[in-house]
């Protein structure tokens, strides 16, 4: 599995974010490539921020968190929370700049040893903090053919 701290997946992601435009066609799902790109920020911040926010949530960790770190593809248009959904438009140039500093700032936490444990899911290795943060971006990225 990829993670997001391995500095070839990193990378590769910057590489995709870049070629993001708002001429992308979404594959599935209602966003728009902008409303994806502020979507994406959320996690990254949650990560980079590392606040005590709990033991997450006992249905999310049971049924949902083992597949946040695996190599299996997530199933098209799963349901977002509604916290992390926007109706509004979205500036794809500005929303794909904040997405690409997250991402290297996210990167650059590839060193840090101690992580609170995530609002939703719990304690979570350095490793799997990687792959979770990977896993997301090549969702949709992948969700906009990039």
């Amino acid at each position: 599995m990829k993670s997001i701290f391995e500095e070839n997946a990193y990378k590769e992601l910057l590489e995709r974010i870049d070629n993001l435009n708002g001429n992308s066609e979404r594959q599935w799902g209602k966003m728009t490539a902008g409303q994806m790109a502020w979507h994406c920020q959320f996690p990254l911040k949650l990560g980079i921020e590392n606040k005590k926010a709990g033991n997450g949530n006992l249905f999310v960790k049971l049924f949902f968190k083992k597949s946040m770190y695996n190599d299996k593809p997530w199933r098209k248009s799963l349901p977002t929370l509604p916290a992390l959904k926007t109706q509004e438009d979205k500036n794809i140039i500005a929303e794909k700049t904040k997405l690409k500093q997250l991402t290297t700032e996210f990167h650059a936490c590839k060193t840090r040893t101690e992580w609170n444990p995530h609002a939703l899911f719990g304690k979570l290795t350095h490793e799997q903090w990687g792959q979770m943060q990977y896993k997301h971006l090549n969702h949709h990225l992948t969700q906009f053919g990039v």
